[in-house]
């Protein structure tokens, strides 16, 4: 589709992971979390440190363009594998980049990388004591949660109102398993709580923070990049797979009278969701292609291409959601019933419900994009 963005050996590593998460896609799904050999694979072949600053054990500090690959590769084999690597990766890399030495020091210093996963949005409740904090709460969606070490999770400082993200071990919250949704069922995004976790200072850092104590220039698009990073990979990984399979579906029946394939309709349609498809993962590239010469100058991205990095996000989740509906649609009972169109489709639509695509977020970028923002900053999902 284009060059790749990877170093070979990253890119055979990043291939591994991708071919065992598809293979195991099935029975992710039936455990409500990734296989065993799955999570096995992301630490042996290292992708779990895409975001760890090269200064940290473990870390590959990717660029945008290598990251984006990463993560759309690997969902492209299974959505829930990309979406618990891009999960995952966010709070362990920039848990790497913005914690204090010691909390590093601890968090990093095994044999294998720290697993963190948690929530970033409705913030829990932090109050001062000591060198730290008593943070309680109750969260959701904790991407990976079943597999981590430790918990990623936003409160408010009583007093203050700063938000912060604190880290702490899973052992000290109370996990809710209450997963059952329509897809990306392998995420094991369950709820959980806490009340009264003493966090020590050195395992927090501002949510909104854009300087990192060790790293480079990557750093410097905050935890909202990151995830602007993660949710446009996994959209153009879904995409590409549906089309694939779609292809695959209609040539097994190509010849025989009737089919799709002798469809001018479907033709004509396939040609356009094929162009939807192209089209939003070309502006993907695009704006992340800018935002990565922006921040390797040493400059820090403007309004509006953090607006472009919002509109990109949203627009290639909801192309890969048009693909989708098309592909079950033109598949038929062959998508009806168990398999990888169903599948697929499942999963499309559970990641449309996330926040970052949602119709408050594309009023806003709209309202930047008309002009309408004059003077206003974007502070994670809201022009403030």
């Amino acid at each position: 589709m284009s060059q790749s963005h990877l170093q070979p050996n990253i890119a055979e590593r990043v291939q591994r992971v991708a071919n065992l998460a598809r293979d195991n896609a099935a029975q992710s799904e039936a455990l409500g979390q990734l296989a065993p050999p799955v999570v096995e694979a992301m630490h042996k072949e290292g992708l779990l440190g895409m975001w760890v600053p090269k200064a940290v054990k473990g870390g590959l500090e990717l660029d945008p363009l290598a990251s984006l690959e990463v993560i759309e590769k690997v969902a492209y084999g299974d959505p829930s594998a990309g979406w618990v690597l891009m999960a995952a990766s966010l709070a362990i890399g920039t848990g790497a980049a913005y914690l204090k030495d010691d909390a590093v020091k601890e968090l990093f210093g095994g044999d294998r990388l720290p697993v963190i996963a948690g929530q970033g949005t409705r913030p829990g409740k932090a109050v001062p004591k000591g060198n730290g904090f008593n943070l309680s709460g109750a969260w959701s969606f904790a991407s990976g949660i079943k597999h981590g070490t430790h918990i990623h999770t936003l409160g408010l400082i009583e007093g203050t109102n700063e938000a912060r993200i604190f880290v702490f071990p899973v052992s000290k919250a109370k996990l809710i398993d209450n997963w059952d949704v329509l897809g990306l069922r392998a995420t094991g995004s369950i709820d959980y709580t806490t009340t009264d976790t003493f966090v020590p200072d050195a395992y927090t850092h501002p949510a909104t923070t854009e300087q990192a104590l060790r790293g480079g220039s990557l750093y410097t698009i905050g935890i909202i990049g990151f995830a602007g990073l993660a949710h446009s990979g996994w959209a153009c990984g879904i995409g590409r797979r549906v089309l694939d399979e779609l292809i695959g579906t209609v040539a097994e029946k190509a010849g025989r009278p009737g089919t799709l394939a002798d469809s001018a309709s479907f033709q004509e349609q396939f040609a356009n969701v094929e162009a939807v498809y192209r089209s939003a993962r070309a502006f993907v590239y695009e704006t992340w292609g800018d935002a990565q010469q922006t921040i390797q100058r040493g400059d820090k991205l403007s309004t509006r291409q953090h607006t472009l990095i919002r509109l990109a996000l949203a627009h290639s989740t909801w192309s890969a959601h048009e693909v989708t509906t098309f592909a079950y649609k033109s598949a038929g009972t062959a998508a009806l019933r168990a398999g990888a169109i169903q599948h697929l489709f499942r999963d499309m639509h559970a990641g449309t419900q996330h926040i970052t695509s949602s119709p408050p977020v594309y009023a806003s970028i709209g309202r930047e994009l008309a002009g309408l923002a004059k003077g206003k900053q974007w502070m994670f999902l809201n022009l403030v």
